[in-house]
């Protein structure tokens, strides 16, 4: 995998100048009994503000289940809408909103455009992955499954890589945005297990950690193997 900056919960693509993250969830904590402490709006914005000021990206790609209820966009969910994209403004990156299964209100909530699917500078085409794509591209994008890897008993949030995975493109699969989601465990998951059409086989692909600390990304076995070492 060429020119890609992996980090915790979303990627970078220096070729075409665009940050992706996937699945943000925005009202989740109105219907979850969990308590954030940092709240919910407050922590994505922040943490999507760090990745801006390390990247500086030219455009900001959110890659579908940007809200979490599918019923009713409320006024402070449209305040976090605006708060992420203005937090893209001050970066001097366009925020580009990727519709996913949960976003069935999205344009109810947002003002510009929202996309079935969206195609990087470099060719990448980025969906939620929750139903087939209909471009074709050299890689893929999504998120939809909330990947996480458990290393050590705890677990970690993941990006699967599969090389060649869907019609002879790499797929890369995004962990979930929100830190409100505990994520799918996907140490022993087959293709079979994963909601995604886009992950038919997955033994080839392999979980890529960051280890902020360290400032390095870990690269794991592929699942096939992986499976076999537990």
């Amino acid at each position: 995998m060429t020119r890609v900056s992996v980090r915790e919960r979303a990627v970078f693509f220096p070729d075409a100048d665009a940050l992706v993250l996937s699945d943000l969830h925005v009202g989740r904590a109105d219907a979850s009994a969990v308590d954030f402490p940092l709240g919910e709006g407050p922590d994505l914005a922040e943490r999507l503000r760090a990745y801006c000021a390390e990247f500086a990206p030219g455009e900001v790609v959110f890659a579908g289940d940007v809200l979490h209820r599918f019923d009713r966009v409320t006024e402070r969910h449209v305040a976090a809408l605006e708060a992420l994209a203005e937090t893209c403004g001050d970066a001097g990156a366009d925020p580009v909103f990727v519709a996913g299964n949960h976003d069935t209100m999205l344009a109810e909530g947002w003002s510009g455009d929202v996309h079935d699917e969206y195609r990087l500078a470099d060719g990448t085409l980025v969906c939620h992955g929750h139903r087939e794509p209909d471009g074709d591209a050299d890689r893929y994008v999504v998120g939809h499954d909330h990947p996480t890897l458990a290393v050590e008993g705890r677990r970690r949030p993941c990006v699967l890589y599969g090389p060649d995975a869907y019609r002879g493109g790499d797929v890369l699969m995004l962990p979930a945005f929100t830190r409100l989601a505990a994520g799918v465990e996907v140490n022993g998951m087959r293709g079979a297990d994963f909601d995604s059409p886009l992950v038919r086989d997955a033994d080839d692909f392999r979980p890529l950690v960051r280890d902020a600390e360290a400032g390095e990304t870990l690269t794991f076995p592929p699942l096939g193997k992986l499976r076999r070492l537990l």
